[in-house]
């Protein structure tokens, strides 16, 4: 057995200091003091405890592109960021259309992960959008299906996975994008592309695919899931069809709430991702679509990337940034240490409700439930630094930006997935 000492937890959104046992895989007591003996004893001097984080939106590159991100690295990242469950995106080769291709990330998987890790099931072969992936064959194996990195640009394809995945009891995860309205754009079209001289990805882009896909899913029946929704548009969108009893839910990036046009500096690699870093307007469209409910959960979207997809002008470089260590971090500075974002609605956007609105038996800090939580020094600061990133990915353009609030201990079903060893000798 295990037992934290001293630790605080959110009750009643106050911070109130207990004990927590660990027998085996679950919680076996959560009280104001316990002193049963253990074979190891943690003083967390009032470090504060959350159920682990779940991130449903990562990129872990294998198979097939294990020279940006490897499974072990990747899952060792997450641990370090606190989250104790991820789910791996298909854009792999092989692309997980079939069990036969899913298998080779699960065996990987399974030797690898320190995290508990459940992978997607591509929508289309290939997600080249021209035939469907097997879902029925998939169906037992994966969490949902989506083609993140491409949007389904066929209508009708996309309807008839949505009454698939509807019988199936599975959720459609999308990457929404309108192919012939990015216009060859590298960030989005506002004023400060045009100041960089770089092309532009419209902002409707996304939002016209969301509209047509919520109308879809209504007429499906499915649980319909947004991927990194970035513009005003697409809160508007989904508030709407939300009011209209459709389900739909959503989830958005740590990048997009911190940062829009304006925090580019110059056009390189680093401040490239898809969706781009939109209008300031979108932005507070964003925090406030958190506040009032309309955005559902945050992921990370990690998407690691070689120094050399990345070290390059903005135009040549690949998309996408790495999160999986500094998303807490840096949300908790930039929302609750300002008072914008309580803890217990930060916690939750990345705990509880991630189970909730997709029915798993994680993000709950009780008795009888597994143990999986993270220790948190609300209090220690640092700043970003690449260089110590276990991911396989240094591919941040927040280098040296100062944090607070660092994940230091994380147990996944009773085991410790990552421990700062500094900190907990």
């Amino acid at each position: 057995m295990i037992l934290l000492k001293n630790g605080k937890i959110l009750e009643n959104g106050k911070l109130v200091k207990k004990d927590i046992l660990i027998d085996g895989k679950y919680i076996k007591e959560i009280a104001d003091e316990i002193n049963e003996s253990s074979e190891k004893i943690y003083d967390l001097n009032g470090k504060f405890i959350s159920p682990g984080f779940i991130d449903v939106h990562v990129h872990w590159r294998e198979p097939g592109f294990s020279y940006k991100e490897t499974i072990y690295q990747a899952s060792r990242a997450a641990a370090r960021g606190g989250f104790t469950t991820a789910m791996p995106m298909p854009n792999l080769n092989p692309v997980p259309d079939s069990y036969e291709n899913l298998k080779q990330q699960l065996d990987i998987i399974e030797k690898d992960s320190v995290i508990r890790a459940i992978a997607y099931g591509a929508i289309t072969k290939g997600e080249l959008g021209q035939d469907y992936a097997e879902f029925e064959e998939l169906n037992d194996y994966v969490f949902a299906f989506s083609d993140d990195g491409r949007g389904v640009q066929d209508a009708n394809m996309m309807y008839q996975s949505m009454k698939i995945a509807a019988k199936l009891n599975k959720a459609i995860v999308a990457h929404c994008e309108d192919n012939s309205l990015i216009l060859g754009g590298c960030m989005h079209c506002g004023k400060r592309s045009k100041e960089l001289g770089q092309k532009g990805i419209p902002s409707v882009c996304e939002s016209v695919q969301i509209a047509r896909d919520v109308l879809l899913a209504e007429a499906a029946g499915c649980h319909y899931h947004v991927c990194h929704v970035s513009t005003k548009e697409s809160v508007r969108v989904i508030r709407d069809a939300k009011l209209a009893g459709i389900k739909v839910t959503c989830e958005v990036c740590p990048h997009h709430l911190i940062s829009d046009e304006n925090d580019i500096p110059e056009a390189i690699g680093m401040w490239k991702m898809n969706p781009p870093l939109r209008a300031s307007e979108d932005r507070q469209a964003l925090i406030a679509g958190v506040l009032d409910g309309t955005i559902d959960i945050i992921a990370t979207d990690h998407a690691p990337h070689a120094p050399h997809e990345k070290e390059v002008p903005m135009a040549e470089s690949a998309f996408g940034i790495v999160g999986s260590e500094t998303a807490f971090s840096q949300l908790y500075t930039y929302f609750v240490k300002t008072g914008i974002f309580t803890l217990e609605q930060l916690v939750d956007m990345m705990s509880s409700k991630v189970a909730r609105t997709f029915d798993l038996p994680y993000g709950k800090l009780e008795a009888n439930e597994l143990a999986d939580l993270v220790v948190i020094d609300l209090e220690r600061k640092e700043k970003i630094n690449p260089d110590k990133f276990l991911s396989k990915g240094r591919n941040t353009p927040y280098t040296n930006q100062e944090i607070y609030g660092i994940p230091e201990l994380t147990f996944v079903d009773g085991k410790i997935a990552y421990c700062d060893e500094e900190i907990f000798k």
